[in-house]
């Protein structure tokens, strides 16, 4: 019996009744639709840049800024899953989505753009909330993939935002994103406060400081999570270093593509769709630690293509489609593994892990957009195949060290 079957709440199932299979689709579809927000401004970066005149230090501060908005949220936010019901969290963090969306989208200089940047990273924390909420209602047989479904829906805002932004900027410029953004945002969240089960505290024992204190415990008591989260880190930096510097690459010379053509790369990125879906599946049969190293691999070979055909439209878009189908397969099998070390503190441990995951996310980010501004495309790759080669050297020397389960 699952945790969320004991307070009464629904049960979800990939293959289960149709009240089931519904709410799986519509925590799937408001994840995607929460995370594009954060992924929206990579096909913007070059239109931002001459709109509001940025230099170099200021344009590195949007990826920068939304991804540790998102981190900070991850540490302060995200735990208190675990102390109060997810539904009211996920309403109050759907307003603050829509404030810093309509800043965004009405900022008159960069440092506007930047503290929208920073909020809207803090109201996204809403994927965090419907990550370990999918984990509490599903079975452990179906964990694996209900957490693939969730997080197919989580690499689709990813790849589809750029898409999106690319086109509706091409057209109608880059404001009409974010207003457009504002809008979805304000739809989904009334969607999940009349769709979302009430589920009952996990830790009424704990006041707020304790609980973040206690998620320094969970860290250190636990070497599978720590070893999860440095995986995760390293792969998901290499990740957004790519997409932060792919338009400014791809719209300079050689190459010359305009705003819309750039976003078409999430197209190719899609991969990573079946990559989560196809993750979620395989760790039931492979074991998680098996179906990492399989997608690191991949991964692995798509940095080649992104290096070795920089100046190729096909072999960047191969580069592309083999980039994500590997970063987002291994982030199925890290993120079961990570969920099944408490089911009393998933909120926690989920909050820990992904931590380090946006942290390195933002790190990744800033230092791709600057590497490309001193050093061109040939720079950030070779930060991006030093971090995807350390994060399979970290995977495999850790092999001896996982639960029997993984």
């Amino acid at each position: 019996m699952t945790d969320a079957t004991r307070d009464g709440a629904p049960s979800l199932c990939v293959d289960g009744d149709r009240a089931s299979r519904t709410l799986l689709w519509i925590l799937t579809a408001a994840v995607a639709f929460t995370a594009a927000n954060l992924y929206y401004y990579q096909p913007l970066l070059p239109a931002l840049q001459a709109d509001l005149k940025l230099d170099d230090s200021v344009l590195g501060l949007v990826p920068f800024g939304t991804q540790v908005g998102y981190a900070l949220a991850i540490l302060f936010l995200s735990p208190l899953g675990d102390l109060y019901p997810r539904r009211q969290l996920i309403g109050g963090l759907s307003l603050l989505l829509v404030v810093a969306l309509v800043l965004q989208a009405t900022a008159g200089n960069g440092e506007i753009l930047v503290l929208g940047a920073l909020l809207m990273g803090l109201g996204a924390n809403i994927t965090q909330q419907i990550i370990p909420l999918a984990a509490s209602l599903s079975s452990p047989e179906q964990r694996g993939r209900v957490i693939g479904t969730i997080m197919s829906g989580l690499t689709a805002g990813i790849l589809v935002s750029r898409v999106l932004a690319g086109g509706v900027a091409e057209q109608f410029g880059w404001r009409a994103v974010y207003w457009f953004a504002a809008g979805a945002a304000l739809l989904w969240g009334v969607v999940l406060w009349r769709s979302l089960p009430q589920e009952a505290s996990r830790a009424r024992d704990l006041r707020y400081p304790s609980l973040i204190l206690s998620m320094v415990g969970l860290f250190r008591r636990h070497r599978l999570l720590r070893v999860s989260a440095l995986t995760g880190g390293l792969w998901f930096a290499a990740f957004n270093a790519v997409w932060a510097s792919l338009a400014l690459h791809v719209t300079g010379e050689p190459l010359g593509l305009d705003l819309q053509q750039a976003g078409m790369f999430g197209v190719a990125g899609m991969a990573g769709i079946v990559g989560a879906r196809l993750a979620g599946q395989w760790v039931e049969r492979l074991g998680a630690w098996r179906v990492m190293l399989l997608a690191l691999l991949v991964l692995l070979v798509g940095v080649a293509c992104l290096w070795g055909l920089s100046h190729s439209v096909v072999g960047l878009a191969v580069g592309v489609v083999l980039l994500d189908l590997g970063v987002f397969a291994a982030q199925i099998p890290n993120q079961v593994r990570v969920f099944a070390i408490d089911p009393e503190a998933r909120s926690r441990l989920n909050a820990v892990y992904m931590l380090f995951y946006y942290l390195g996310a933002s790190l990744g980010a800033v230092a791709g957009v600057r590497l490309m501004a001193a050093f061109g495309w040939q720079g950030v790759m070779a930060l991006v195949a030093g971090l995807s080669a350390l994060a399979l050297v970290v995977h495999l020397a850790n092999r001896d060290r996982q639960s029997p389960a993984s």
